[in-house]
């Protein structure tokens, strides 16, 4: 595979305002005058991104969840965090969504789709990373868990690193629970990559295998929920105990990951994101493959692998101390993946990532606080699979669906989330407009 498109520049970065700014350049004259200057030390954000896989917006008792799911660190990051409720990914599947949040790009447009491999081709590492672009900032990256942007076991495909990372680790362990510990593997060594980069500004993917199937929790894990279990006389788990003992475990990692940030002194300087790659698969499809089918979507219709909001509406929370207000939510502002790019370069003090490509946009003013319309429209295209639609756009208040038999449905999404309502009927106008925008998109994909 030839790659050809090359990295964009960073065209300045700056650093972030400091009430403290005329007393530090006094103190630095003075230093200068009477010897050598000690450099100070650098105050941008760390940042922290965990990303589960398969986790369902209705899964967490921040989301409206009424079980007695066991999430009491997620329940603490919200509190402490803002959370959104419109926040989208572009790809209702694993690879093509981790694309968009890793390059602020509708995977389409970069010819990563579901099928065979999962990708079907590997991310051009030519194509500017989040890793990457703060990595040229100053940053110190990392990814810790599953990656995704590659085929799995591909010869000849690029390495990790080649996407702008420092140090990159799947977090394998030998260990017959491995994939119900995995989370706290991965944790594991994120804490020392922390603990020796805490005085420099560092960037970290920590991305779980949980709750992802096949699920195999522990005797320790599955205690929790014993009540679950359907009978003492029958020999089997509940598919609740099981799935809901794995999102706990990667509950409990986290909470364990957010104390050592504490301990380290670092929690009021560090951005922590977290979200999910896409909505839980349906029951019955992943039911025998290992429980991880009773995820929850909230009042949304579909699941994982649909472009309705079952699918690709998933959680998303930001918290950073003193920037982000505390236990706001957000129903209003229509966000997604492909922001978090500039979002980041934007809150790091990179004032223009100067690339015309980027179908992000900065989102930042929404995260500290200020609800607003979204200016970009999100469009996704699926291919391969079966399951309509295959055309989608959000513009607006509306979501417009194209599915492979031609038919058309039309949602005003802030009024009727759970997609019921088909509106083609009554806004004929708005249908052909959003129709010509979608079609026009597809015709410059990659064929």
């Amino acid at each position: 595979m030839g790659y050809s498109k090359k990295k964009w520049p960073i065209l300045s970065v700056h650093s972030r305002p400091n009430r403290w700014k005329n007393l530090l350049t006094t103190v630095l004259l003075v230093f200068i005058a009477i010897g050598p200057i000690v450099k100070a030390q650098d105050s941008r954000p760390n940042i922290i991104f965990i990303l589960a896989d398969d986790l369902g917006w209705g899964d967490l008792r921040a989301y409206g969840n009424t079980d007695d799911i066991k999430t009491p660190n997620l329940n603490r990051l919200a509190r402490e965090g803002m959370r959104f409720t419109q926040f989208y990914v572009n790809a209702p599947l694993c690879s093509p969504s981790r694309v968009a949040f890793m390059t602020g790009r509708f995977p389409a447009e970069l010819g990563i789709h579901s099928g065979e491999g999962m990708p079907n081709r590997p991310l051009d590492p030519n194509v500017p990373t989040v890793p990457d672009v703060l990595k040229r900032a100053g940053y110190v990256t990392a990814h810790f868990g599953k990656f995704h942007l590659t085929p799995s076991g591909c010869s000849g495909c690029p390495r990790p690193e080649e996407y702008g990372l420092d140090k990159y680790s799947g977090a394998t362990k030998k260990d017959p629970y491995y994939w119900a510990k995995s989370t706290e593997f991965i944790v594991d060594e994120v804490i020392p990559f922390i603990e020796a980069n805490r005085n420099k500004p560092f960037y970290i993917n920590v991305w779980t295998y949980l709750p992802h199937s096949p699920l195999n929790p522990t005797e320790e894990q599955l205690s929790q929920y014993k009540y679950l279990e359907p009978s003492p006389k029958l020999p089997y788990k509940s598919a609740r105990q099981i799935y809901y003992a794995s999102v706990t475990a990667i509950d409990t990692a986290i909470g364990r990951l957010l104390k050592k940030l504490n301990e380290f002194g670092l929690e009021n300087n560090t951005i922590v994101l977290f979200s999910s790659d896409n909505g839980p698969p349906s029951i019955l499809g992943e039911i025998s493959a290992g429980h991880s089918g009773v995820g929850s979507t909230g009042p949304f219709r579909g699941e994982k692998s649909y472009l309705t909001e079952g699918g690709i509406c998933t959680p998303f929370i930001v918290r950073w101390p003193g920037h982000v207000p505390a236990g706001r939510v957000d129903n209003t502002s229509v966000i997604s993946a492909v922001d978090l790019l500039p979002t980041l370069a934007k809150i790091i003090g990179i004032d223009s990532l100067n690339d015309p490509d980027l179908d992000g946009e900065d989102v930042s003013g929404i995260i500290f606080g200020t609800p607003r319309i979204r200016i970009k429209p999100l469009l996704w295209e699926k291919r391969y699979l079966q399951s309509p639609p295959n055309l989608v756009i959000r513009d607006g208040n509306w979501k417009f669906l194209i599915n492979s038999n031609g038919s058309h449905e039309l949602y005003d999404i802030p009024n009727d989330p759970s997609e019921l309502q088909n509106e083609t009927l009554k806004q004929s106008l708005l249908v052909e407009q959003l129709k010509q925008k979608l079609l026009d998109w597809k015709a410059t994909l990659p064929k």
